[in-house]
């Protein structure tokens, strides 16, 4: 690329975007003949998804494949939201997984990544970029894009250089995969980029026990902030977010679906829609409280972008959802100012 863009976006997420198929069974279950759903995820197009539903100028920087599949992937992109014009391509299929869920979050995956396009991606495509990121408000990336290949992970440390030196924030969610990645390269990742990063949002136990030795939601948002992250948001469970902020550590409230169907990209859908109204100017307390209710309302659909809620259903349910909080604490609430609007 060349020259200087006409469009500086609000929201960049670089990293994976996945063909995904949903088995209608266990799949160890799985037979001939058992019934199956293509849609399209990865947690790249998950965020962006999210982050445009939030209000945000979203694009995203990947690469996809040369099959057939990449016209209604990047077909689905745009339905959502997010800009597919900065997307490279690769003489390589696209990146693909198999997965089964339960409404309660129990997910099984088997992925096909060996020798995809998404594995690809590299310095020389982050430096096509460079004008994006130099000039965006925000990126959002992950551990999972950074495991792909070393490429991959040199790009992820690139970018986010790049948007953390020209003074954009950086989300970045370590997303630890055993399958694709080892502990040490994954800790030795987290090490770079946490000191770059504006928000780090990880989950405990899963990732806190593996990358900083702690299954203490508290204990590991410590950690995470002395390896230099500024704010640190821990997923404990249902219904508990830890926030660190370095000035306080608390617990937020999250809203709780009571009818779940799959909780398949509601982590993704939570770093793009706290990413999106942090750069839309909400406070931290404000775009955390639209992230969890963004994420709660996305566990109603199939996959990972098979629910992207609207903002003005994320804003009406963090409202009521923050009411309740205060009337259970018996202390009034407080009048905030309306959320700025979608801006499109």
């Amino acid at each position: 690329m060349t020259g200087r863009t006409a469009t500086a976006y609000d929201v960049l997420v670089l990293g994976e975007v996945l063909v995904e198929i949903h088995a209608g069974t266990a799949l160890r279950d799985a037979a001939d003949g058992t019934r199956a759903r293509i849609s399209y995820s990865g947690d790249a197009l998950n965020a962006a998804a999210a982050a445009a539903a939030a209000g945000a100028r979203t694009a995203l920087l990947a690469v996809v494949g040369d099959d057939e599949l990449s016209v209604p992937l990047l077909r689905r992109a745009t339905e959502l939201g997010v800009d597919v014009s900065h997307v490279r391509r690769a003489s390589h299929p696209n990146d693909a997984y198999l997965l089964s869920a339960d409404p309660y979050g129990d997910r099984e995956f088997v992925y096909w990544r060996t020798r995809s396009a998404g594995s690809t991606l590299g310095p020389r495509h982050v430096g096509s970029w460079r004008d994006l990121l130099t000039r965006c408000g925000a990126l959002v990336t992950s551990g999972i894009t950074g495991a792909l290949a070393p490429s991959s992970r040199a790009a992820v440390l690139a970018a986010a250089r790049l948007v953390h030196t020209a003074g954009g924030h950086v989300t970045y969610d370590p997303n630890f995969r055993p399958r694709l990645t080892g502990r040490a390269e994954a800790r030795d990742l987290l090490a770079r980029i946490a000191p770059l990063t504006g928000l780090l949002k990880t989950s405990c136990p899963a990732d806190a026990q593996a990358l900083v030795d702690t299954n203490d939601p508290r204990t590991a948002a410590a950690r995470l902030r002395a390896l230099g992250a500024r704010t640190v948001a821990v997923t404990a469970g249902a219904g508990r977010l830890l926030l660190d902020d370095g000035t306080r550590a608390e617990y937020h409230p999250v809203p709780v679906n009571p009818e779940p169907v799959d909780a398949t990209g509601a982590g993704d859908c939570f770093t793009g829609t706290a990413t999106a109204r942090i750069v839309l100017g909400d406070t931290l307390a404000d775009a955390v409280a639209h992230a969890t209710a963004a994420a709660s309302l996305s566990v109603s659909g199939r996959g990972g972008t098979g629910r992207v809620p609207a903002f003005s259903e994320t804003a009406a349910l963090a409202a009521a959802h923050r009411g309740r909080a205060a009337e259970r604490a018996g202390r009034p609430l407080r009048a905030d100012p309306a959320p700025r609007p979608p801006a499109r």
